[in-house]
């Protein structure tokens, strides 16, 4: 299921959601710029004096090929290796390891990650911007990040493969929209069999399922390279959102499901 739109007008512009799909599409464009083209030799003999499991390497070596487009990503994704060892391995940054934290957020892997991305922030964002204000939103949106990333960075701490994209403080953009608007309607691609159908589907109902699949592929995960999606990531940015939300709304703006479910009681 892909969504295409929410019916939720905002009262305000969404300046910070606008800012960081810009910012997002500026990084990636500068991604393009580097060559693909395997032209840098990588030394990574002081990799495995850290005992990392380099690009899972099955052998030990000195020296790799890597372009500067992934050379790009391993200086600026962030590597749980590195971080929790203090040591920055080649190829290094002019700057601090914890600026990865950040930086990280804002590189993606490919043109559908960052559509695909982009495509979440932009329906749910606006909407959760407008409950709490620009500079709450922006604050909740790197908390909910640096969340994701340390719940994805507490199963490999040793690993030497970079964690990037926007997936984990967007999942807490997702369950904040969760819980404020579950009953707000989603413009919904649903795929039936060879059919292709846009069904308005229940906040509530399309983003419980969406948790739900993180939770069931990354359970799936464990103990494999999960094809390289950090649902465990989506997982801790997803519940860092939906608590977060708490503390990051206005307080005027109720929080609907939570609302609900008390009065059920």
């Amino acid at each position: 299921m892909i969504p295409l739109k929410d019916y939720r007008r905002s009262r305000t512009f969404p300046a910070v959601t606008v800012a960081l799909i810009i910012i997002n599409l500026l990084v990636f464009s500068y991604q393009l710029t580097r060559s693909p083209q395997e032209t840098l030799t990588l030394n990574v003999s002081s990799w495995q004096t850290y005992h990392l499991n380099f690009a899972d390497l099955k052998r030990p070596v000195s020296y790799i090929r890597i372009s500067p487009r992934n050379a790009f990503v391993f200086s600026y994704g962030f590597i749980p290796g590195e971080f929790f060892s203090g040591k920055d391995l080649p190829p290094r940054i002019p700057l601090p390891l914890w600026i990865t934290l950040f930086s990280a957020m804002f590189i993606h892997g490919g043109l559908l990650h960052i559509l695909g991305n982009m495509l979440y922030l932009w329906i749910f964002g606006d909407n959760v911007e407008d409950a709490m204000g620009h500079g709450r939103f922006l604050a909740f949106y790197l908390l909910c990040g640096l969340i994701a990333t340390a719940t994805q960075s507490a199963l490999s701490v040793h690993s030497a493969v970079p964690q990037i994209g926007a997936s984990g403080a967007i999942a807490g953009v997702l369950a904040a929209y969760f819980m404020l608007y579950p009953y707000s309607r989603i413009l919904t691609l649903v795929p039936i069999f060879f059919f292709i159908r846009l069904i308005p589907i229940p906040a509530a109902l399309l983003l419980g399922l969406w948790f739900l699949f993180q939770v069931v592929s990354g359970a799936g995960s464990v103990g494999t390279s999960g094809g390289g999606v950090a649902f465990f990531a989506h997982i801790g940015g997803f519940i860092a959102g939906g608590l977060l939300v708490f503390v990051f709304r206005q307080k005027t703006v109720p929080v609907a499901l939570w609302d609900a479910i008390r009065h059920r009681r």
